[in-house]
């Protein structure tokens, strides 16, 4: 657990990442919060649960090169947990964490639609209505579908075709990761808010996913490349935490340094340093807001080929503080040509 999560506590929402093993860490102990939602990234999926009455995601991300993790969303307040058909949700009156699993599927579009419009719709009915944070957990994730056509793009014309459907309520694409896992199905979790504290976040360096050109699908990736959540004790100020998104060697809309993880890892902690900075951050009417590189905590990082770990490690574990929580995973990224991806949070 990083050292700098317990400054976070008194701003509403937090999160550690833990090793599954360490089972105190589940526990919702009041002096540690009441637990919103989990994402366990182990060795086999599962659908979502209530577990020890904590929604509970599990997807398949490690294997035998990197170990289990549990993701642990925490908030001062106390929470109510349901179930919505095959998803679970936690609620605490500021914050909303729900998350379901789709099976495997030989063509995407359409259950993804159906997931994302019943998922989006929960969020408004319950009246949390700023996204936040998305994650899309995709076996296959560069694999053909039943089709022919590659499963991210498959899987991005529903999500897309639900936003669209939902436009009117949902106006604002969130942060969101979209990354690979080691068995089929799609995992998606997310975290929304009430009103009026969300600030969607663009990179300076970076077309805008959702005007990516269509050479790279049919329908664009439905994101934004952060999101800013301000503390609900001062939604007027620019106190709080930045989600970013999961971000990669990519400027504009190409993908650049090809075959040399190095640096693509670098031009990735590049891109996050831009997008987290002050003078972008100004841009997008939090005066007074910005981030280092270096303020960036619990991170998750994404590769592609196990051989390329210690690389990764290396260049991220020299660059990041050495009390940053940093987790590392040997899944797909969502272009064949990305060796790496990285998201994490700044407060």
């Amino acid at each position: 657990m990083s050292n700098r999560q317990p400054e976070a506590r008194s701003r509403g929402l937090w999160s550690d990442l833990v090793p599954v093993t360490t089972a105190a860490a589940r526990e919702p102990v009041a002096s540690r919060g009441n637990i919103l939602g989990r994402i366990r990234f182990t060795d086999a999926p599962a659908e979502a649960a209530l577990d020890d009455a904590t929604p509970l995601l599990t997807t398949h991300m490690t294997n035998e090169h990197v170990p289990p993790v549990e993701e642990i969303w925490r908030t001062a307040l106390p929470v109510r947990t349901g179930t919505a058909g095959d998803a679970v949700f936690a609620e605490d009156g500021e914050h909303l964490f729900y998350a379901v699993r789709l099976g495997p599927q030989p063509v995407y579009r359409e259950p993804v639609r159906e997931l994302y419009e019943n998922a989006l719709r929960f969020a408004w009915d319950h009246g949390y209505t700023d996204l936040v944070r998305m994650w899309n957990l995709i076996g296959g994730i560069t694999s053909p579908n039943a089709d022919g056509l590659e499963i991210y793009r498959d899987f991005c014309i529903g999500r897309a075709e639900a936003f669209s459907a939902l436009a009117d309520r949902f106006p604002q694409l969130s942060a969101a990761t979209g990354i690979g896992t080691l068995s089929p199905g799609v995992d998606v979790a997310f975290l929304a808010a009430k009103p009026g504290r969300a600030v969607h976040l663009e990179n300076p360096r970076q077309t805008p996913a959702y005007k990516y050109p269509s050479q790279y699908g049919p329908k664009s990736p439905s994101f934004a490349r952060a999101t800013f959540l301000k503390d609900t004790a001062a939604p007027e100020s620019v106190t709080g935490t930045l989600f970013v998104s999961g971000t990669a060697s990519i400027l504009g809309d190409d993908t650049v340094h090809i075959d040399d993880v190095a640096l693509q890892t670098e031009e990735t902690l590049r891109n996050i340093g831009a997008l987290a900075g002050g003078d972008n951050l100004r841009d997008h009417g939090l005066d007074g807001a910005g981030y280092d590189v270096k303020d960036l905590d619990q991170v998750k990082v994404y590769v592609r080929d196990a051989e390329d770990l210690p690389v990764v490690r290396n260049i991220c574990e020299s660059t990041l503080p050495a009390d940053t929580d940093i987790s590392y995973f040997n899944v797909a990224v969502c272009r064949p040509d990305l060796l790496v991806e990285i998201e994490g949070v700044c407060r």
